[in-house]
């Protein structure tokens, strides 16, 4: 008997274990570079070596796990310079998309897909969802360079958000740590107010004062990439 409410099925084991793994890479439980030993996670989860695999093979895909020849499976590791890299492409993207988009023949009516993300941040945020907040979080960025209308540039960014999964995560989450669970909401509808001035020049200056990367430590690289996310 299916005692769940109609239109709703029960998660795989398979998405269930792929949740939690991702979750524990982008909170930091799980540190870059750390093997990840199949008989350990089999025996944590419950689960066969089929559906293991199957969440290893889909982490992989969204660039949280690589497979090393003959040695497994490990998270994956950027060093802090091709983490300051990919920023300064994902910077470099945004000013291409910006530059092209604005000012919006469309007014207000053409950010819709920008504020129902950041609408999803709130509430990832109120349901204490941080997976969700980071997948609306970044889904808000995609939607600022979307509205370029160009799907060569949307293409050229997914793989880097890809990538920046995990860093963009740990800052959105070490800022709520040390600034409170609104401030990474409140930096978003700041860069939302300023894509509703419809002014490059303002939108650009508001991406380089975003803080992409303030809370992941060290020191952010040049103007290209003070964007600390």
């Amino acid at each position: 008997m299916n005692d769940l409410p109609p239109g709703l099925y029960a998660p795989s084991l398979v998405e269930v274990t792929t949740r939690q793994l991702r979750e524990e890479i982008l909170s930091g439980q799980l540190a870059p570079g750390q093997r990840l030993v199949e008989d350990q996670i089999r025996r944590r989860f419950s689960i066969s070596r089929a559906p293991l695999r199957e969440a290893l093979r889909s982490l992989a895909q969204q660039g949280l796990v690589e497979h090393l020849p003959r040695r497994g499976a490990r998270v994956t590791e950027l060093t802090p310079t091709e983490v300051d890299q990919l920023f300064a492409i994902r910077r470099v993207l945004e000013g291409h998309a910006i530059e092209c988009a604005f000012p919006l023949a469309g007014g207000q009516d053409q950010l819709a897909e920008v504020r129902t993300w950041l609408e999803l941040m709130r509430q990832a945020d109120a349901n204490g969802d941080d997976l969700q907040k980071d997948d609306a979080h970044r889904a808000f960025h995609a939607a600022i360079v979307a509205l370029a209308g160009n799907r060569q540039l949307d293409l050229a960014l997914e793989p880097i958000l890809l990538k920046l999964q995990r860093p963009m995560a740990l800052n959105l989450r070490r800022e709520a740590q040390i600034m409170g669970p609104q401030a990474g909401i409140q930096r978003h509808e700041r860069l939302l107010a300023a894509l509703a001035s419809n002014s490059p020049a303002t939108i650009l200056a508001a991406l380089d004062d975003h803080g992409s990367r303030g809370f992941l430590g060290g020191t952010p690289p040049g103007p290209m990439l003070a964007n600390r996310m």
